[in-house]
């Protein structure tokens, strides 16, 4: 067994010069930062959209996705924060497939990742320099933080990563909210065992260093449904799933309670229209208990231009290869319906 070098050691001082913010940018980020603080906090009550498409594989399109979304974020405002999604690094279940623009910027290309760090970083700095909005996106490779955490808002740690020590010792010390998906199992002991240690200082090797983690009060529980040994979706966003994380919530010593319900994947059986009923359903028990409605304040929510989904060689503009994902129409209506009712 070996490891064959495909590309000189990486310099990572050289790759943040890539897109580096403006001292403008850095100024509107560190602002929506905050406010995201804020609301992870509790000091702010509006409700988190972490929204956009499974994967950002055509970079005009998500521009143009997030384009519109400025647009909506201004007109909900005053109740609603919405993070568009720039997802681009996908798992892979047996390690098929596009795998995101990190590695391959043409779903139909070869990959190259020293390439796609630059594509990486170039798309998260158009997003804040073109629309103000700031970007989420999934820390699946937990030593390629460093290329993106200037530029993100909010960082994602997946159902397939979160038992993984690494990955939960790296959250420790990231500064953003870190949303921390249950696992595939939909294992609430799991997903809290891994909260608490996002929660804490953290000794380990990271990047060829020994280092200790300053803790992260921000990372949060991401409800997204599991799956049985023969592939039955487990749904964990009715009334007595939320109950169950309030209370574990309670049971333990955790910053900063904040529950987020991913309306697609295992909660939805992907069938990417259940997400308004579930979204709509969400906000119907939030009435029903006062530690729900304080605490369930957000939601992932996978979107794009056009709705459902198509193959990596597909031609439909601004349409998922991944995950089927609302459409505009149906989105816009879902934010404006939840700026309605919260």
């Amino acid at each position: 067994m070996s490891f064959k070098p495909l590309s000189q050691p990486i310099n990572f001082e050289q790759i943040k010069s890539l897109s580096k913010l403006t001292t403008q940018q850095e100024q509107k980020k560190v602002i929506r930062d905050q406010e995201l603080k804020d609301i992870i906090e509790g000091k702010n009550d509006k409700v988190l959209l972490v929204i956009g498409p499974c994967s950002a594989h055509n970079e005009e399109a998500v521009m143009e996705y997030v384009v519109r979304l400025a647009k909506l974020q201004e007109k909900v405002q005053d109740k609603v924060f919405m993070v568009p999604r720039v997802y681009t690094n996908k798992p892979r279940t047996n390690g098929d497939g596009y795998k995101g623009l990190l590695h391959q910027q043409n779903p139909e290309g070869e990959s190259n990742l020293i390439k796609g760090i630059a594509a990486v970083r170039s798309l998260h700095n158009r997003v804040i320099s073109e629309t103000g909005l700031t970007t989420a996106d999934e820390m699946l490779y937990p030593e390629n933080l460093e290329f993106v955490q200037d530029l993100v808002s909010y960082i994602a740690v997946g159902a397939r990563s979160v038992e993984d020590q690494q990955h939960r010792f790296v959250a420790s010390g990231i500064d953003q909210p870190t949303g921390m998906k249950n696992p595939t199992s939909g294992n609430l002991k799991v997903l809290f065992n891994s909260l608490y240690a996002a929660q804490q200082k953290q000794e380990f090797i990271f990047n060829g260093l020994e280092v200790e983690s300053s803790s992260n009060p921000l990372a949060h529980v991401v409800l997204r449904g599991g799956l049985k040994e023969y592939g039955e979706n487990i749904p964990n966003y009715h009334y007595e799933d939320l109950l169950k994380v309030v209370n574990l919530y309670k049971a333990g010593n955790y910053k900063n309670p904040f529950i987020m319900i991913d309306t697609n994947h295992d909660n939805s059986g992907k069938q990417y229209k259940e997400q308004i009923r579930i979204v709509k359903e969400t906000l119907i028990n939030r009435s029903w208990n006062d530690d729900m409605k304080q605490w369930v304040r957000g939601f992932m929510i996978e979107s794009f231009l056009e709705s459902g989904r198509q193959e990596a060689d597909g031609k439909i503009f601004g349409q998922s290869i991944t995950d089927p994902c609302l459409g505009w129409d149906e989105t816009e209506r879902l934010v404006e319906h939840i700026a309605e009712h919260v």
